[in-house]
């Protein structure tokens, strides 16, 4: 501070003046000492200030949160640029003067508002109290709003979004982030995700209504406004209902004697998906008794990705061999995605990855589609979608059944938007999916869904049951009749923004400046796309069919020997990801030669062109 003024006067006598010899951060503090309400958060910064710790207080407060492929997402604690009372009030606060402005019928049609189960306490921050935050700021404007009287799943928010013609929504999560992370996650009436330009308007509005409103704190408001409805058991009883448009099999689920286990990796799932297998006609599935009530510290689990594959599945494992369990469905904490499990016959559990179950769902809703579609209804108006880093088994499948398959830059936000599109236009869309275990099964959810994905696995299973057929079978099925779609995905964890760059502005100007790589090792490259810059050597002008995305960093190479590998920088961690796949015809059948290959591949590409060594980088660990 460099005076003698304690933050006890500090914060009595606000308008005193008090420099830490940098004008942006003095004005920064002020600011917060001044608006925010919170006593923990508050603390926080009057400790930083104390100390003279001015560094962390510049990190803290001198930068804003912006929108990623998941709208708002950060560590919970104080500062402008963390998840907390204050900056979710400022982004209540922006949304509300652009959604003014948007729709003038706002008043009328109201906004939906949901939350996961995660907190903090040392923060005093938990998803329930930042949803009604959010709601309080709206009802003070007079917005009715849709605030659920409990925790659900992020799919209730978008499906609710469109079935009660609200103006948009908002969900309260970090889905499955570490515990320090929350998140704001922001839906338009189309009930997808936004994406630009709504996005960078409500930062806009955000910018130009920081200062808490005279009501915007008042979270009383939940309690008394009659602008305030609970959309619960409506919203759950319809999305239950409308889950049956994709149960083909309700009676031979309900004789199966299949046994199911499902954790919940201490988040939302638990009764949701009950619901879900009963609406399918069902036994409800084993409960991980540890792992079944929320936990905001997520305690049996190293990290609440159930991506991360059988090591953070340990418990669920081991129940399903106790209880004869030969399939295991975890849903993610805020049940927007899906793992799955299977028992194999030499006593090895299978834990699919995202793109192996997106082939068998692909398989079966083709196959459902085709068994119960009218006589005149034409394969031509039936589309199944996936994001540009997925495997491209759907293409596979879509090519030689007739109907079309496209893909999207990666998020949800952008299938969402796109499967819009195509139902306006009379089209049918049976599936769409991203390789990180994020499906869509239907279309009454305009995103991923952890709930409805688990019940149709379940149905699948069931059906194959009753051919003697496994899930791991019925897969190799699907490979040998459209072709192998061998990939493998992984991450190095980066934390310094400035060597992503580097790692990326060297790949534009390999060996020369503005020239790609033409090899990596002894892999020679066909064609490039870089949709960060809008370049793709495949197309005629040399643009990108993909929209730019100048806000991340993401370059696929497609190789002399048909694999495809693509190198990004995560929305929503400090993550570079690598995505690579082998497509292979159906009559190259050598599975070995084309695994062995595509690790060569893979090896020289994180080699050649990320350089974990010389950037230090951290290799993904569980």
């Amino acid at each position: 501070m460099g005076d003698h003024r304690d933050v006890g006067d500090l914060n009595s006598n606000l308008l005193i003046t008090y420099s830490t010899g940098d004008g942006q951060l003095d004005k920064a503090i002020w600011q917060w000492l001044t608006w925010d309400k919170n006593p923990k958060t508050k603390e926080q910064i009057e400790n930083l200030l104390k100390n003279g710790k001015n560094k962390e207080l510049r990190d803290r407060l001198c930068h804003r949160l912006s929108f990623g492929t998941a709208g708002l997402r950060s560590a919970m604690g104080a500062g402008f640029c963390y998840i907390n009372d204050l900056t979710v009030i400022q982004s209540t606060q922006g949304m509300y003067t652009y959604l003014e402005k948007c729709f003038p019928d706002f008043k009328q049609r109201g906004f939906v508002v949901g939350y996961d189960t995660r907190g903090q306490v040392t923060s005093s921050c938990s998803s329930v109290r930042l949803a009604k935050l959010t709601a309080a700021v709206l009802l003070a404007k007079g917005v009715p709003v849709y605030l659920f009287s409990t925790y659900v799943p992020t799919p209730f928010v978008p499906y609710a979004v469109q079935e009660l013609r609200a103006v948009g929504g908002v969900m309260i999560t970090a889905s499955h982030n570490r515990k320090e992370d929350n998140g704001y996650k922001v839906y338009w009436e189309n009930g997808a995700q936004i994406k630009s330009p709504h996005d960078k308007e409500i930062l806009k509005c955000i910018e130009e209504c920081v200062e808490p409103w005279n009501d915007s704190w008042n979270e009383n408001l939940v309690d008394s406004s009659p602008l305030k409805r609970d959309p619960l058991q409506s919203i759950c009883a319809s999305y239950m209902e409308d889950l049956k448009k994709i149960c083909y099999h309700r009676e031979l689920n309900a004789k199966t004697s299949l046994k199911f286990v499902h954790t919940s990796f201490h988040g939302v799932g638990h009764d949701y998906v009950q619901l879900a297998f009963r609406a399918f006609g069902f036994q409800p599935p084993i409960p991980v008794p540890e792992q079944k009530d929320p936990d905001p510290d997520f305690s049996t689990v190293k990290c609440p990705n159930p991506e991360e594959g059988e090591s953070v599945l340990e418990l669920s494992l081991r129940l399903a061999e106790k209880e004869g369990a030969r399939v295991v469905v975890a849903t993610d904490p805020d049940a927007d995605r899906l793992a799955v499990a299977e028992l194999q016959e030499n006593g090895r559990w299978k834990v699919f990855t995202g793109n192996e179950l997106a082939a068998l769902f692909g398989w079966w809703l083709f196959t459902c589609w085709k068994e119960n579609a009218s006589e005149d209804a034409d394969v031509k108006n039936v589309y199944m979608l996936a994001t540009t880093v997925s495997s491209k088994i759907l293409k596979a499948i879509a090519l030689k059944e007739g109907f079309h398959f496209e893909d999207t830059l990666p998020g949800f936000k952008w299938i969402g938007s796109r499967v819009k599109d195509l139902l306006d236009n009379g089209k049918e869309v049976l599936f769409a999916f991203e390789e990180s275990i994020g499906f869509m099964c239907g279309t009454s959810v305009l995103d991923k869904d952890g709930v409805s994905a688990a019940v149709v696995v379940a149905e699948m299973a069931a059906y194959l049951d009753t051919k003697n057929q496994m899930l791991a079978q019925q897969l190799m099925e699907v490979y040998q009749t459209y072709g192998y779609h061998l990939s493998k995905t992984s991450y190095f964890l980066c934390y310094d923004p400035a060597t992503i760059k580097r790692i990326f502005e060297r790949l534009r100007n390999f060996n020369s400046p503005n020239s790609y790589p033409t090899f990596c090792g002894a892999y020679s490259i066909l064609d490039i796309r870089d949709v960060t810059t809008g370049y793709d050597s495949s197309q005629p002008n040399k643009k990108s069919v993909l929209p730019v995305s100048k806000n991340s960093q993401m370059i696929t190479f497609t190789f002399q020997n048909g694999c495809v590998a693509t190198l990004r920088t995560s929305g929503t961690e400090p993550k570079i990801k690598y995505y690579a796949e082998m497509c292979a015809p159906p009559e190259q059948s050598d599975i070995a030669f084309l695994e062995e290959d595509l690790r060569k591949l893979i090896d020289a590409l994180v080699e050649n062109f990320l350089e974990p060594s010389k950037n230090g980088l951290t290799w993904r660990s569980v």
